[in-house]
């Protein structure tokens, strides 16, 4: 790794727009003394054999992501393959792909695309089953949307799409959409511009990210994202065996499309190789942006980037089984096979007024907490939190509302039903990979996991 300081263009103000061209109308960032300013901050840490990603808000951990450099078998969603049906399973309403990793990969009726003309047999407007749509043998444009998970295969898509910094693009589709986080004025000027970009036989999905973006910033991305297609298509079609024919980036310049905005005061990242790449993508994508990426030199740096940002210490918080709440109280988080339990205690939360009170403002506390830690921790499927019980049904709906507020930061579907009368709330978060536990350690060896010493039953 290259510890020297990286050479440095010709820098203008941070935030500030170039004089002409297509970003001149973008959004600036405000600055203070000389300093972006802004909500959040990516610091990036790269060792030989992994690379972690922190995402601060303020001083807070809020995301880690871990990428192993073993993981080309099982961190690929968003990976685009040519595949090859191993067999159908008329019971289960899915096939199993051969993709070339190592565990078959999974794809489930409703995400096969077909041409009804292709189907042999079945009723006229019927949906087809699918071994009348696959059949053992068969070669397949596919996309992986969740990586393998313990014994499971990735799962897999036939509807692919192929993500760019303002818009998606759907190959071979009608599909149109616009970020419903975007204001009505915005998302009209966005449909005024995509409707003239937009190429035929496509479609497209606006990102969040588009706001303010240019009709030249638009057509230049989509112009990238259809000769990119272009490529992916011919290169499908060179061969029959399973093949990989896109991979996505590395995890930083991945985060860097999905989540770089104005609102992010810096990008630090403590490898130079890595920091030119990334500077290199954000000055073609976001130019304005590009100061925001700094080189973090660990030759010259008293502290790791990790600790002189106080990542590490809150890391090692979420790695503990019990989560303490500012008044007092505790979360205890257990994972299971099926699903993970979150228990909520008052603990030394002893309140000032009445039992019901002080359980209402303790669940309260608690609701915002348990967002914050499910996303922390990347905890995703069934998820089942154990309020402590409160009496009056005002108090539940408030709580209730208190963590659905909470949870919509989180960019991971969930869905959250309402609290029961044994003060349990049942609720799903969306599982892409595994969590931040399983990222950080291995299975023990001795006790497979369950965390006991058997005793010696030789008598």
């Amino acid at each position: 790794m290259d510890g020297g300081a990286p050479m440095e263009p010709a820098r203008r103000p941070v935030g500030q727009a170039p004089a002409s061209g297509p970003n001149a109308s973008r959004p600036v960032g405000r600055e203070r003394r000389g300093k972006a300013v802004g909500r959040y901050l990516m610091c990036v840490h790269v060792r030989p054999d992994t690379t972690q990603i922190a995402l601060l808000e303020g001083r807070t951990l809020v995301e880690h992501y871990v990428s192993h450099a073993a993981d080309d078998a099982t961190q690929i969603d968003g990976n685009i393959y040519r595949g090859r049906v191993q067999n159908v399973l008329p019971g289960m309403e899915a096939a199993f792909i051969d993709i070339g990793t190592p565990k078959n990969a999974v794809l489930y009726r409703g995400d096969v695309r077909y041409d009804t003309e292709d189907v042999e047999s079945g009723a006229s407007g019927a949906q087809p089953r699918i071994e009348q749509v696959l059949r053992p043998g068969q070669t397949i444009l596919c996309q992986v949307t969740k990586n393998p998970i313990g014994a499971k295969g990735a799962r897999l898509t036939q509807e692919v799409s192929i993500p760019g910094r303002f818009v998606v693009l759907v190959p071979n589709s009608t599909a149109f959409g616009i970020s419903k986080r975007l204001d009505d004025a915005e998302r009209k000027r966005l449909r005024r511009i995509i409707d003239a970009v937009r190429p035929p036989g496509h479609g497209l999905i606006v990102r969040t990210a588009a706001a303010g973006a240019s009709s030249e910033e638009l057509g230049h991305d989509v112009e990238r994202l259809v000769a990119q297609w272009g490529e992916i298509e011919a290169a499908a079609r060179q061969g029959q065996g399973p093949a990989l024919l896109y991979r996505e980036p590395a995890i930083a310049v991945r985060l860097i499309r999905e989540e770089l905005n104005h609102e992010y005061r810096a990008v630090v990242i403590d490898d130079h190789a890595l920091y030119e790449q990334v500077r290199a993508y954000v000055a073609a994508v976001n130019p304005e942006l590009a100061d925001r990426v700094e080189y973090f030199d660990p030759e010259t740096e008293p502290l790791p980037v990790f600790e002189r940002h106080h990542v590490h210490e809150q890391l090692h918080r979420a790695l503990d089984r019990k989560v303490y709440l500012p008044s007092g109280g505790s979360l205890v988080i257990d994972r299971t096979e099926a699903l993970t339990v979150i228990d909520v205690n008052t603990g030394k939360n002893v309140g000032t007024s009445n039992l019901e009170e002080t359980v209402y403002r303790n669940n309260l506390e608690a609701a915002e907490e348990v967002a914050r830690q499910l996303r922390l921790r990347d905890i995703g499927g069934i998820i089942v939190i154990d309020f402590i019980d409160m009496e009056v049904r005002a108090n539940r709906e408030r709580v209730s509302s208190a963590l659905r507020a909470a949870l919509a930061r989180d960019k991971t579907r969930t869905q959250v039903f309402d609290i029961s009368e044994l003060g349990l709330v049942e609720m799903t978060r969306k599982r892409v990979s595994e969590g931040l536990i399983e990222s950080l350690s291995t299975v023990c060896a001795v006790c497979d996991g369950r965390g006991i010493v058997f005793d010696d039953l030789d008598l």
